[in-house]
């Protein structure tokens, strides 16, 4: 069998380091190109990669003929551009988070997904962990019972990404912490709660740090705190940081079920339920390494193309997603509750 072609739009740190490792370990993918508006980043890149072809605009790379899979790295801005344009052309997609910067755009993205008949695939990382497929199967099992509440975040006390780069300019990136690290933990408690459909959300977002930016645009959030209520009358509580003075960075998922809970922190779970009439805490202990997120998810998705998988995310699950966020981002602004169409 033929290995699947691949192009690579964008040659970001993300792609680097995040992305190719799961491409050049698969097995049925031969990097055949990579574009980047800098053509010379782009051909530092396939230098260093031993790739072939370079491009600077992706609508030349669309054009090949012999290209099965487009790889998506670029600032946010551009996912559902060059996604829409790639399945469109009779391309599969994997693109790096989040979806898009709005909904309008990822119903778009998801739309095109399903004209196409191509698989449409964005960043899910946290899903692939060790820890996390543990939670989600103790879930499914019924082990906690109903899931009604709980909480999530990533809070950091100093940790701004690209301070007056496309990171912190809204029109590039669609927002701050809440769209960069938002994604990643709203997602993994949405999943393991079985992914109800979220139908309220009221929010907060605050700009304290932008001032301590010499040089470039901060017009994003530093902190997004908010609440979601879901269709079965579950709620999540979330909070995200990129610069807060708090004791110490942390992410967490919190989830609480009639019959047990579970407090995920960095990489430590505990169980809290009652065995015997006795309430009790229990550490599952894992493998000390732990395969990579980023690896294992983009494997997922090669198998999901050659029809060897089921996919563990859905485009519609990325529509539901972004109307989160952009729902918490018009709540803050207006200062009350903003229900969800």
């Amino acid at each position: 069998m033929n290995k699947l072609k691949l192009g690579l739009v964008g040659t970001g740190n993300i792609v680097k380091n995040a992305h190719m490792p799961g491409w050049s370990s698969h097995p049925e993918i031969e990097i055949a190109a990579v574009c980047d508006t800098n053509k010379q980043l782009a051909e530092a890149f396939a230098t260093e990669f031993g790739i072939m072809a370079v491009y600077s605009d992706y609508r030349d790379l669309l054009k090949r003929d012999d290209i099965d899979v487009i790889g998506i790295g670029t600032p946010n801005l551009f996912h559902s551009e060059v996604a829409i344009a790639a399945l469109q052309a009779g391309k599969h997609v994997f693109c790096e988070k989040p979806d898009a910067i709005n909904p309008e755009e990822a119903e778009k993205m998801a739309a095109a997904a399903k004209q196409s008949g191509k698989v449409l695939m964005v960043m899910r990382n946290n899903r692939f962990r060790a820890v996390s497929r543990f939670l989600k199967t103790y879930a499914d099992k019924g082990h906690m019972g109903e899931i009604y509440t709980g909480r999530c975040g990533w809070i950091r006390r100093r940790g701004i990404p690209g301070r007056g780069g496309w990171f912190t300019t809204k029109a590039l990136s669609g927002g701050g912490p809440l769209i960069d690290l938002g994604v990643h933990m709203i997602d993994l408690a949405i999943w393991i709660m079985g992914n109800p459909k979220p139908i309220a959300v009221s929010g907060a977002a605050y700009n304290k740090f932008a001032g301590e930016s010499e040089e470039g645009t901060f017009d994003v959030e530093d902190l997004a705190s908010g609440f979601i209520r879901f269709d079965n009358g579950a709620t999540l509580q979330i909070e995200f940081s990129w610069a807060s003075n708090i004791g110490e960075d942390q992410r967490f998922v919190e989830l609480r079920g009639t019959k047990s809970g579970f407090s995920l922190i960095d990489d430590q779970v505990k169980l809290y339920t009652e065995i015997e009439g006795v309430l009790c805490n229990v550490e599952p202990v894992f493998p000390a390494k732990d395969p990579n997120g980023h690896t294992v998810n983009i494997h997922h998705f090669v198998d999901v193309v050659l029809g060897k998988a089921e996919p563990i995310f859905t485009p519609d699950q990325g529509v539901d997603m972004i109307k989160i966020l952009d729902a918490i981002y018009e709540s803050a602004k207006q200062g009350k509750e903003v229900t969800l169409h």
